[in-house]
This record gives C-alpha cells, sequence and structure tokens, in this order.
C-alpha cells in the first residue's frame, strides 16, 4: 500500500496518543471472520515506526494484567511506511528530517524527543543517534516467516529493538539472519529465505488488508475481528478494550 514518506514520517513524530475508552472503539467494516476459540489480535504495524514499538509495550503490558491472557493470540500483520525506501539512506534520522521539513539538525532532534521520551517512560532506550533510516521490506519478510514458527512475537520483540534500540541495519541481510538466530529460526531455512524474495506475498496479503480497512496509518489493532484502535494508547485503553470484547464474546449471541 503506498504510503508518502513525509506525511507517515510527520504522523508518527506530531501523533500525540489519544484517550480512548472502550465503549469507543472503532467497529471494523465486514466481513467479520468466524470467531475463534481465542480471541485474536491482529496488529498492523512498521518495525520503523516509533509508535509501534511503543503501541506493542503498552499492548504487552495491558495483556499481562488480563486474566485470560492465555486464551488471546496476537498476530503480527506487515505494513511499510514508505514501501518505495532505498535498502539504505544516505542521510541519518536528524538530517533526514531536517531536508525534509526545511529545519535545521538540532530542531529535527527537538521534534524526535518527545517519542524517546514517551518510549523511555515503558523502558525502552531508544537511540535514535544510530538509527539507520531505509527500507523495512526484507524484515517484514523475516517476520512472516518467524511466523510459521511460532516466533512471530519474538522477532517482532527483536526487530524493534534492533532498529531503535541498537542501530541495526534492517536491510542487511547478514543482520537479518544473525537476528534470526537469536530469535530460535533454523540458520539454514532462514538464510534461504533471506536470500530470496519468498513471503512476499504473505507482505503484500497484508498490506492489502491494511487498504481494504481503509488504514492511514499504524500501529492499529483489530480486536477479534470487530473492533479496532488507532495509535499507540494507555495500556489501560487496551486494558478496557480486551474486558469489552471479553464479554461480548461471553454473552450467547440472540435467537
Amino acid at each position: 500500500m503506498p504510503v508518502n514518506r513525509n506525511i507517515a514520517l510527520f504522523v508518527w513524530l506530531l501523533a500525540t496518543p489519544f484517550t480512548l475508552h472502550a465503549q469507543q472503539l472503532i467497529p471494523m467494516p465486514p466481513p467479520h471472520p468466524e470467531r475463534l476459540a481465542q480471541l485474536t489480535i491482529d496488529v498492523w504495524s512498521d518495525v520503523v515506526c516509533p509508535f509501534c514499538y511503543i503501541g506493542k509495550r503498552e499492548l504487552d503490558n495491558a495483556l499481562a494484567r488480563f486474566p485470560h491472557r492465555d486464551e488471546v493470540r496476537v498476530v503480527w500483520r506487515s505494513f511499510e511506511l514508505d514501501p518505495s525506501a532505498p535498502d539504505r539512506d544516505p542521510l541519518d534520522m536528524y538530517d533526514m528530517l531536517a531536508r525534509k521539513y526545511g529545519r535545521t539538525r538540532e530542531q529535527a532532534k527537538d521534534m524526535v524527543k518527545s517519542v524517546v521520551d514517551r518510549a523511555a517512560t515503558l523502558g525502552l532506550k531508544y537511540n535514535m543517534d544510530i538509527a539507520v533510516v531505509g527500507s523495512s521490506f526484507h524484515a517484514h519478510r523475516l517476520l512472516q516467516f518467524a511466523k510459521t514458527k511460532g516466533l512471530g512475537d519474538a522477532a517482532k520483540e527483536r526487530l524493534f529493538k534492533a532498529y531503535f534500540c541498537e542501530g541495526v541495519h534492517l536491510a542487511d541481510r547478514q543482520e537479518l539472519l544473525r537476528l534470526a538466530k537469536e530469535v530460535g529460526l533454523d540458520h539454514a531455512e532462514a538464510k534461504r529465505v533471506i536470500e530470496s524474495d519468498a513471503f512476499t506475498a504473505e507482505v503484500r496479503a497484508d498490506e492489502a488488508e491494511a487498504q481494504r480497512l481503509a488504514l492511514r496509518g499504524v500501529p492499529f489493532f483489530v480486536l477479534d475481528g470487530r473492533y479496532g484502535i488507532s495509535g499507540a494508547q494507555d495500556s489501560n485503553v487496551f486494558l478496557n478494550a480486551l474486558r469489552k470484547v471479553w464479554e461480548e464474546r461471553s454473552t450467547p449471541a440472540p435467537r
């Protein structure tokens, strides 16, 4: 799904999470999936989106307080903020933002600071000084592969940490192979995936579904296929939403 890079960056830099109560969940368009045994949360996000990592941690914190956590399944969906991004931008984060918005490097740093500060409140130590700007496509292919091995959550967490905290270049195939090994993926299988175009179709399918749902930004969370939550909301928002959806699932459907 094509996303204008200027708009995407402007959204994640300037967006301020709003208070969303469970009763204000966004109804999702039909068709709705058949209700599964597990409550499923589909999450569209990009591994180079700083609010997406924040949103993941807020969701993690909510799930830790949810008494039915073992009956919830989280599915990580692919979404590229900039599908046309080169493997590596020659500029660092601050110079790239300064160029895009006609700011000085120091002004660009100030733009990022509020995001870094928000992440810190959740124990996430963002280091944007060393972030490598570039494509996230190959990282999404690796994530799709990890999902087939039951390691989607571990891979998502590792990719986020690698990018925002460690300055790992996520379009570098050797770096991706190292990360794959760290989360427990078979080296030979991961190498075949990373060095090919495997799981491209899965990435594109997620992006096509995001387009069908008219998603305009990430992170975006879909609970049980019926309700959506937009943005990196506070964990209490997710917890209230989980309680509401669980209550509805427990209520017999009218005949």
